[in-house]
Protein backbone atom coordinates (compact mmCIF):
# COMPACT_ATOMS: atom_id res chain seq x y z
CA UNK A 1 0.00 0.00 0.00
CA UNK A 2 1.13 3.66 -1.10
CA UNK A 3 2.37 5.57 2.07
CA UNK A 4 0.39 8.81 0.28
CA UNK A 5 -3.18 6.79 0.30
CA UNK A 6 -5.57 5.16 2.59
CA UNK A 7 -7.57 2.12 1.56
CA UNK A 8 -11.52 1.76 1.95
CA UNK A 9 -10.90 -0.14 5.07
CA UNK A 10 -9.45 2.69 6.88
CA UNK A 11 -11.38 5.10 6.00
CA UNK A 12 -14.36 3.56 7.15
CA UNK A 13 -12.39 3.24 10.45
CA UNK A 14 -11.90 6.91 10.45
CA UNK A 15 -15.64 7.74 10.00
CA UNK A 16 -17.35 5.33 10.67
CA UNK A 17 -20.65 7.36 11.61
CA UNK A 18 -22.09 10.64 11.63
CA UNK A 19 -20.60 12.14 14.56
CA UNK A 20 -17.07 10.98 13.40
CA UNK A 21 -17.70 12.49 10.26
CA UNK A 22 -18.98 15.61 11.77
CA UNK A 23 -16.30 16.41 14.46
CA UNK A 24 -13.91 16.21 11.50
CA UNK A 25 -15.95 18.53 9.17
CA UNK A 26 -16.64 20.83 12.20
CA UNK A 27 -12.48 20.57 13.17
CA UNK A 28 -11.77 21.84 9.11
CA UNK A 29 -14.00 24.44 8.17
CA UNK A 30 -14.44 26.11 11.89
CA UNK A 31 -10.86 25.49 13.27
CA UNK A 32 -11.47 28.43 15.71
CA UNK A 33 -15.03 27.48 16.93
CA UNK A 34 -18.37 27.55 15.48
CA UNK A 35 -19.07 30.13 13.32
CA UNK A 36 -22.51 31.73 12.35
CA UNK A 37 -22.72 31.42 8.23
CA UNK A 38 -25.25 34.44 8.25
CA UNK A 39 -23.39 37.26 10.60
CA UNK A 40 -19.84 35.35 10.69
CA UNK A 41 -19.40 35.55 14.46
CA UNK A 42 -18.52 33.11 16.47
CA UNK A 43 -18.59 34.79 20.17
CA UNK A 44 -21.86 34.93 20.78
CA UNK A 45 -22.66 31.08 20.00
CA UNK A 46 -24.96 28.88 21.90
CA UNK A 47 -24.33 25.09 21.40
CA UNK A 48 -27.27 22.96 21.20
CA UNK A 49 -27.97 18.94 20.98
CA UNK A 50 -27.19 16.58 17.77
CA UNK A 51 -24.72 19.08 15.72
CA UNK A 52 -26.99 22.06 16.02
CA UNK A 53 -25.78 25.78 17.16
CA UNK A 54 -28.05 29.09 17.80
CA UNK A 55 -26.07 32.62 17.17
CA UNK A 56 -27.61 34.81 19.67
CA UNK A 57 -26.32 37.93 18.03
CA UNK A 58 -28.93 36.88 14.98
CA UNK A 59 -30.62 34.26 16.39
CA UNK A 60 -30.34 31.69 13.71
CA UNK A 61 -29.92 27.70 14.00
CA UNK A 62 -27.19 26.07 12.06
CA UNK A 63 -24.70 23.17 11.43
CA UNK A 64 -21.83 22.67 9.70
CA UNK A 65 -23.86 22.06 6.54
CA UNK A 66 -25.74 25.17 6.66
CA UNK A 67 -23.67 27.24 3.53
CA UNK A 68 -22.05 25.11 1.96
CA UNK A 69 -22.85 21.98 -1.22
CA UNK A 70 -24.47 20.11 2.02
CA UNK A 71 -26.84 22.32 2.88
CA UNK A 72 -30.61 20.82 3.06
CA UNK A 73 -29.27 17.12 2.22
CA UNK A 74 -30.48 14.15 3.72
CA UNK A 75 -27.89 11.93 3.17
CA UNK A 76 -25.24 11.57 6.51
CA UNK A 77 -21.85 13.19 6.62
CA UNK A 78 -20.16 10.25 6.89
CA UNK A 79 -21.50 9.25 3.29
CA UNK A 80 -20.61 12.40 1.80
CA UNK A 81 -17.02 11.87 2.97
CA UNK A 82 -16.64 8.88 1.30
CA UNK A 83 -17.99 10.07 -1.87
CA UNK A 84 -15.42 13.02 -1.60
CA UNK A 85 -12.68 10.25 -1.08
CA UNK A 86 -14.21 8.41 -4.55
CA UNK A 87 -14.44 11.79 -6.39
CA UNK A 88 -10.67 12.35 -5.50
CA UNK A 89 -9.04 8.92 -5.96
CA UNK A 90 -10.80 7.32 -9.05
CA UNK A 91 -8.90 9.21 -12.00
CA UNK A 92 -11.85 9.02 -14.72
CA UNK A 93 -14.36 9.79 -11.93
CA UNK A 94 -17.30 7.44 -10.74
CA UNK A 95 -21.00 7.37 -11.89
CA UNK A 96 -23.82 8.38 -10.23
CA UNK A 97 -25.05 4.45 -10.53
CA UNK A 98 -21.97 3.24 -8.86
CA UNK A 99 -22.23 5.16 -5.97
CA UNK A 100 -25.67 4.92 -5.64
CA UNK A 101 -24.74 1.24 -4.82
CA UNK A 102 -22.01 2.46 -3.24
CA UNK A 103 -23.91 4.35 -0.48
CA UNK A 104 -26.78 2.98 -0.57
CA UNK A 105 -29.14 5.62 -2.15
CA UNK A 106 -31.29 6.10 -5.18
CA UNK A 107 -29.41 6.99 -8.67
CA UNK A 108 -31.43 10.41 -8.45
CA UNK A 109 -29.61 11.19 -5.21
CA UNK A 110 -26.42 10.01 -6.04
CA UNK A 111 -26.71 12.29 -9.42
CA UNK A 112 -27.98 15.34 -7.09
CA UNK A 113 -24.89 14.75 -4.56
CA UNK A 114 -22.34 14.33 -7.27
CA UNK A 115 -23.24 17.80 -9.19
CA UNK A 116 -23.05 19.81 -6.00
CA UNK A 117 -19.88 17.65 -5.04
CA UNK A 118 -18.31 19.18 -8.95
CA UNK A 119 -19.71 22.55 -7.62
CA UNK A 120 -17.29 22.80 -5.12
CA UNK A 121 -14.55 21.79 -7.30
CA UNK A 122 -15.18 25.04 -9.22
CA UNK A 123 -14.50 28.83 -8.34
CA UNK A 124 -12.37 31.83 -8.93
CA UNK A 125 -8.71 30.90 -8.14
CA UNK A 126 -7.25 34.14 -8.06
CA UNK A 127 -3.30 32.81 -8.78
CA UNK A 128 -2.69 33.03 -12.36
CA UNK A 129 -0.25 30.32 -14.22
CA UNK A 130 2.90 31.35 -14.73
CA UNK A 131 6.39 29.93 -16.43
CA UNK A 132 5.81 27.50 -19.36
CA UNK A 133 2.21 27.06 -20.12
CA UNK A 134 0.70 24.41 -22.68
CA UNK A 135 -2.26 25.48 -24.21
CA UNK A 136 -5.05 23.22 -26.50
CA UNK A 137 -8.35 23.08 -26.93
CA UNK A 138 -10.51 19.77 -27.53
CA UNK A 139 -14.45 19.07 -28.60
CA UNK A 140 -17.08 17.56 -26.30
CA UNK A 141 -19.66 16.13 -28.33
CA UNK A 142 -21.56 12.99 -30.42
CA UNK A 143 -20.02 11.66 -33.58
CA UNK A 144 -22.36 13.45 -36.37
CA UNK A 145 -22.68 10.44 -37.85
CA UNK A 146 -23.87 8.18 -34.84
CA UNK A 147 -26.81 10.22 -33.90
CA UNK A 148 -30.13 8.98 -34.55
CA UNK A 149 -31.44 10.93 -37.63
CA UNK A 150 -33.56 13.54 -35.81
CA UNK A 151 -30.64 14.34 -33.60
CA UNK A 152 -28.29 15.27 -36.67
CA UNK A 153 -28.26 18.73 -37.24
CA UNK A 154 -26.84 17.93 -41.17
CA UNK A 155 -24.58 21.33 -40.79
CA UNK A 156 -21.15 19.57 -41.24
CA UNK A 157 -19.33 17.15 -39.62
CA UNK A 158 -16.16 16.98 -37.61
CA UNK A 159 -16.27 19.92 -34.99
CA UNK A 160 -20.15 20.54 -35.40
CA UNK A 161 -22.65 20.32 -32.79
CA UNK A 162 -19.82 19.98 -30.74
CA UNK A 163 -18.47 22.18 -27.46
CA UNK A 164 -15.30 23.68 -26.86
CA UNK A 165 -13.18 23.15 -23.99
CA UNK A 166 -9.94 24.92 -23.85
CA UNK A 167 -7.21 23.46 -21.68
CA UNK A 168 -4.15 25.34 -19.90
CA UNK A 169 -1.82 23.77 -18.25
CA UNK A 170 1.58 24.92 -16.36
CA UNK A 171 4.75 23.35 -16.85
CA UNK A 172 4.89 20.87 -13.42
CA UNK A 173 2.03 23.15 -12.09
CA UNK A 174 -1.68 23.61 -12.22
CA UNK A 175 -4.39 22.64 -14.45
CA UNK A 176 -7.19 25.73 -15.80
CA UNK A 177 -9.67 23.88 -18.21
CA UNK A 178 -12.81 25.78 -19.15
CA UNK A 179 -16.10 25.49 -21.90
CA UNK A 180 -15.64 28.30 -24.29
CA UNK A 181 -18.57 29.40 -26.80
CA UNK A 182 -16.16 29.07 -29.82
CA UNK A 183 -12.63 28.65 -31.30
CA UNK A 184 -11.85 32.02 -32.14
CA UNK A 185 -9.03 34.06 -32.01
CA UNK A 186 -11.00 37.11 -29.59
CA UNK A 187 -12.28 34.39 -27.68
CA UNK A 188 -8.98 32.14 -26.70
CA UNK A 189 -6.85 34.81 -26.37
CA UNK A 190 -9.63 36.71 -23.60
CA UNK A 191 -9.00 33.49 -21.83
CA UNK A 192 -5.58 33.15 -22.28
CA UNK A 193 -5.00 36.67 -20.92
CA UNK A 194 -7.46 36.27 -17.76
CA UNK A 195 -5.75 32.76 -16.80
CA UNK A 196 -1.78 33.34 -17.54
CA UNK A 197 0.31 35.91 -15.84
CA UNK A 198 2.09 38.44 -18.45
CA UNK A 199 5.65 37.20 -19.69
CA UNK A 200 5.39 33.68 -19.08
CA UNK A 201 5.74 31.52 -21.90
CA UNK A 202 3.09 29.51 -24.00
CA UNK A 203 3.36 26.32 -26.17
CA UNK A 204 0.87 25.41 -28.46
CA UNK A 205 -0.26 23.91 -32.17
CA UNK A 206 -0.52 26.11 -35.05
CA UNK A 207 -4.29 26.91 -34.70
CA UNK A 208 -5.30 30.14 -35.80
CA UNK A 209 -6.52 31.27 -32.77
CA UNK A 210 -2.96 31.73 -30.86
CA UNK A 211 -2.22 33.82 -34.07
CA UNK A 212 -0.35 37.22 -32.33
CA UNK A 213 -0.63 35.98 -29.02
CA UNK A 214 3.24 36.24 -28.50
CA UNK A 215 5.03 39.33 -28.45
CA UNK A 216 4.59 42.17 -25.85
CA UNK A 217 2.40 39.88 -23.24
CA UNK A 218 3.98 36.56 -24.26
CA UNK A 219 6.63 34.62 -25.54
CA UNK A 220 5.02 32.20 -27.83
CA UNK A 221 6.57 28.94 -29.16
CA UNK A 222 4.35 26.33 -31.77
CA UNK A 223 4.27 22.82 -32.86
CA UNK A 224 3.37 21.89 -35.92
CA UNK A 225 1.01 18.91 -35.74
CA UNK A 226 0.03 19.15 -39.46
CA UNK A 227 3.70 18.11 -39.67
CA UNK A 228 3.91 15.35 -37.72
CA UNK A 229 5.32 17.62 -35.23
CA UNK A 230 4.93 16.88 -31.40
CA UNK A 231 8.14 18.34 -29.68
CA UNK A 232 10.87 19.99 -30.61
CA UNK A 233 13.79 21.46 -28.19
CA UNK A 234 11.52 21.31 -25.62
CA UNK A 235 8.19 22.78 -27.02
CA UNK A 236 5.22 20.35 -26.68
CA UNK A 237 1.88 20.38 -25.70
CA UNK A 238 1.85 16.96 -24.96
CA UNK A 239 1.18 17.04 -21.35
CA UNK A 240 -2.27 19.07 -21.90
CA UNK A 241 -3.36 16.56 -24.64
CA UNK A 242 -2.81 14.24 -21.61
CA UNK A 243 -4.99 15.58 -19.54
CA UNK A 244 -7.86 15.84 -22.41
CA UNK A 245 -7.07 12.20 -23.03
CA UNK A 246 -7.73 11.27 -19.23
CA UNK A 247 -11.20 13.39 -19.56
CA UNK A 248 -11.96 11.60 -22.62
CA UNK A 249 -11.83 8.50 -21.38
CA UNK A 250 -13.70 9.51 -18.23
CA UNK A 251 -16.26 10.50 -20.77
CA UNK A 252 -16.79 8.05 -22.49
CA UNK A 253 -16.35 4.90 -20.09
CA UNK A 254 -18.00 6.42 -16.96
CA UNK A 255 -20.15 8.89 -17.73
CA UNK A 256 -20.97 8.02 -20.93
CA UNK A 257 -22.67 11.19 -21.98
CA UNK A 258 -22.49 14.98 -21.22
CA UNK A 259 -24.86 17.38 -21.87
CA UNK A 260 -23.33 20.88 -22.47
CA UNK A 261 -24.85 22.19 -19.70
CA UNK A 262 -23.79 20.45 -16.61
CA UNK A 263 -19.91 20.19 -19.22
CA UNK A 264 -18.44 22.69 -16.90
CA UNK A 265 -18.94 21.18 -13.50
CA UNK A 266 -16.97 17.96 -15.05
CA UNK A 267 -14.19 20.00 -16.82
CA UNK A 268 -13.96 21.51 -12.99
CA UNK A 269 -14.09 17.79 -11.57
CA UNK A 270 -11.44 16.47 -13.67
CA UNK A 271 -9.54 19.88 -12.84
CA UNK A 272 -9.38 19.64 -9.42
CA UNK A 273 -7.95 15.92 -9.24
CA UNK A 274 -5.25 17.26 -11.32
CA UNK A 275 -4.41 20.10 -8.59
CA UNK A 276 -5.72 19.80 -5.25
CA UNK A 277 -6.52 16.24 -5.76
CA UNK A 278 -2.95 15.13 -7.30
CA UNK A 279 -2.46 11.87 -6.50
CA UNK A 280 1.28 12.84 -5.38
CA UNK A 281 -0.61 14.27 -2.34
CA UNK A 282 -1.42 11.74 0.74
CA UNK A 283 -5.55 10.75 0.12
CA UNK A 284 -6.22 12.67 3.88
CA UNK A 285 -4.40 16.16 2.18
CA UNK A 286 -6.84 15.54 -0.98
CA UNK A 287 -9.79 15.19 0.97
CA UNK A 288 -9.05 18.64 3.40
CA UNK A 289 -8.57 20.48 0.55
CA UNK A 290 -12.23 19.21 -0.80
CA UNK A 291 -13.71 20.16 2.45
CA UNK A 292 -11.97 23.72 2.36
CA UNK A 293 -13.57 24.17 -1.25
CA UNK A 294 -16.94 23.15 -0.23
CA UNK A 295 -17.83 26.18 1.96
CA UNK A 296 -19.38 29.21 0.80
CA UNK A 297 -21.06 27.34 -2.25
CA UNK A 298 -24.49 25.56 -2.17
CA UNK A 299 -26.07 24.33 -5.43
CA UNK A 300 -30.05 23.93 -4.95
CA UNK A 301 -31.77 21.37 -6.94
CA UNK A 302 -34.30 23.64 -8.61
CA UNK A 303 -31.30 25.81 -10.01
CA UNK A 304 -29.24 22.31 -11.46
CA UNK A 305 -32.54 21.07 -13.69
CA UNK A 306 -33.84 25.06 -14.69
Amino acid sequence: MSKSTISTFELFAMFPDQESARQYLEGRLWPQGPRCPVCGLGDRITTRKAGYYRCNQCKEDFTVRTGTILERSHVPLHKWIYAMYLLVTARKGISSMQLAKEIGITQKSAWFLLQRLREACGGPNLKKLRGIIEIDEMFVGGIEANKHEHKKLKAGRGTVGKTPVLGMRERGGRTVAMPIRGTDRETVQAEIHKHVETGSTLHTDEAGAYAGIGGLFFNHATVNHGAGEFSRDGVTTNSIESVFAVFTRGLIGVYHHVSRKHLGRYVDEFAFRLNEGNVKNHTLTRLDSFVDAMAGKRLTYKALIQ
